[in-house]
């Protein structure tokens, strides 16, 4: 996949590739060993070159904004399919969704209940994972069908935490 990122004002291309196992990023021709896992909906945990980063990424104003080690910046993301396509940037999920524990671990705090309305990238539910606090957000806007969950329950990674219609 290629695609163009503006972030802190500079552009830049970045490619991503499978290599066996691996996958191989490039950044204005420059290869880069690293490891990316969405840890949960807008969150990101990041290892390159041997250092791990929590990354934060949210839609803001039809950009993204980006939080890392205390700081905040935005970006634009360019992906040339989208543009031949027409599109206007990622669309929201369509349809019931169910919403999964991307990790094992506690809830321990529900931020909404059953029936109320919710934006795309809203907090739905917090679990506490390795000694960290996750929030898990709703890939779209629509109503909380169902919670399945309850706070100080232990959840397993890919079990339904909530439904959203």
């Amino acid at each position: 996949m290629n695609i163009e990122i503006e972030f802190g004002g500079e552009k830049h291309r970045v490619e991503t590739a499978m290599r066996g196992e691996r996958e191989q990023w490039t950044i204005d021709g420059r290869a880069l060993e690293a490891d990316a896992v969405e840890v949960s909906p807008g969150v990101y945990s990041i290892l390159v070159d041997g250092k791990s980063f929590e990354v934060r990424v949210e839609p803001f104003a039809g950009k993204l904004r980006v939080a890392t080690a205390g700081r905040e910046t935005e970006a634009t993301v360019r992906d040339p399919r989208e543009w031949r396509r027409g599109g206007h940037g990622p669309a929201e999920t369509e349809g019931r969704q169910q919403i999964l524990a991307p990790m094992p671990g506690k809830v321990v705090r529900l931020l909404v209940a059953t029936g109320d309305a919710v934006q795309a990238g809203q907090g739905i539910v917090v679990v506490e994972a390795m000694k960290m606090q996750n929030e898990i957000r709703s890939p779209k806007s629509g109503t909380v069908e169902r919670l399945a969950v309850i706070e100080g329950q232990t959840v397993n990674a890919g079990e339904t935490v909530a439904i959203i219609g």
